[in-house]
């Protein structure tokens, strides 16, 4: 059907890349481009299926523009860092080409993540004719279909939010990140924001918890409330909302390690000379870190990840569970990474075959609730994140 050109050779880029070469039917072609042509080639040789492998710099507009040039794909899959949605998307604006991300843009100087700068390119990608699809991971991304899906079949307004993120393995580190150390810990130590009431509401990182039980026995564990950037789409796309929340599980060892890095600095983003050498602490940090894609062989344990949703259905409250459990062992066994990598990567294709196929089709720039929801439903089944809905 189509060709691909996939930019990211990361944990998420080896299972994107994984699933992609499962449907042939749709990825007829693929490229995947990333800094390291070594890590491509790797994760090449471990597939049933030639495909072609590149260097490129993701920050570097006129290498991105010399190589899709090149290649000419139908689609650009951006799954390297959030720092680079700006250039890829300039670049393929620069080449008439359709673009999709995982997660938001944040510039690599402030510890800020927000729509805003990709919005902007909304009349650019209109006028070019093209689409670009933001957060086709699992959150953002399934988080904001699943919303969506109860919306349009379960609701006739949906009134309050709580998107719950569980990661219930053990990669058996003292301390390690699931996936990319810096986003990570930028993300969590970030102030918190829930809406409430029709505006945005801002608190200190990480200073509301509960305790969550999760369904079939995934287990019980300490939620933390925190922002994530699917809440500035959803409270947009579905104005009824008078509360949304973001809750993610975090251990106590974790916790505790993440703090007395704080406390000794290692978490900052500003540069500090070190022997005459400008470093940055926090990416210093990321590299004497795990890398997240060598989890999977030691990961196990479950991740359950899901939205409820209270509102009115027929005049009368409702509220359900939308959610989907992954086993992080058998994702390492179907693709060689752990379930945090799965579970970004299969919405990535997922939403990638949308586009492919022209279910999901338009001019601009669009987040995943935009979207009917009914065919990206049927696949996360189809392609191994199966759901479930019950009622509360």
């Amino acid at each position: 059907m189509g060709r691909v050109l996939i930019i990211g050779a990361g944990g998420v880029g080896q299972v994107v890349t994984h699933k992609c070469a499962q449907v042939p039917e749709v990825f007829e072609d693929i490229l995947l481009a990333s800094r390291t042509k070594s890590k491509c080639d790797a994760i090449a040789s471990a597939l049933d299926r030639k495909i072609e492998t590149a260097q490129v710099d993701a920050d570097n507009v006129s290498e991105l523009v010399t190589l899709i040039e090149s290649y000419k794909p139908d689609l650009v899959l951006h799954v390297a860092l959030p720092y680079q949605d700006l250039t890829i998307m300039e670049a393929c604006l620069q080449t008439g080409v359709n673009y999709l991300d995982t997660a938001n843009y944040e510039p690599l100087d402030t510890a800020k993540f927000e729509y805003s700068w990709q919005w902007k390119l909304n009349d650019r990608f209109k006028a070019a004719g093209l689409t670009a699809l933001l957060g086709s991971g699992f959150d953002p991304g399934v988080t904001n279909v699943f919303t969506a899906y109860l919306a349009k079949n379960d609701f006739d307004e949906i009134h309050e939010l709580d998107i719950v993120d569980v990661n219930g393995g053990d990669h058996g580190h003292p301390f390690a990140t699931n996936f990319n150390p810096e986003i990570n810990i930028r993300e969590v130590t970030a102030p918190c924001r829930h809406w409430e009431n029709g505006d945005f509401i801002e608190t200190t990182a990480m200073s509301r918890s509960q305790e969550y039980v999760c369904p079939e026995d995934v287990g019980t564990y300490t939620i933390y409330r925190m922002y994530h950037e699917e809440l500035e789409s959803l409270v947009k796309q579905f104005p009824t909302l008078q509360k949304a929340q973001f809750w993610m599980s975090f251990s106590e060892n974790y916790l505790t390690h993440l703090k007395v890095l704080q406390n000794v600095g290692m978490t900052r983003i500003d540069p500090v000379m070190y022997q005459g050498v400008e470093i940055v602490p926090l990416q210093f940090l990321k590299a004497v870190l795990p890398e997240p894609a060598s989890l999977g062989e030691t990961t196990k344990g479950r991740t359950c990840i899901g939205c409820i949703i209270s509102g009115i259905k027929d005049g009368k409250p409702l509220k359900r569970y939308i959610y989907n459990i992954c086993d992080h062992e058998e994702a390492y066994r179907e693709v060689g990474s752990q379930a945090i990598s799965y579970t970004t990567g299969v919405p990535a294709m997922i939403g990638a075959k949308m586009l492919m196929e022209g279910k999901w089709k338009g001019s601009g720039v669009f987040n995943m609730e935009q979207f009917d929801p009914e065919p990206f439903m049927q696949d996360l089944n189809r392609y191994g994140l199966p759901w479930k809905i019950v009622t509360l």
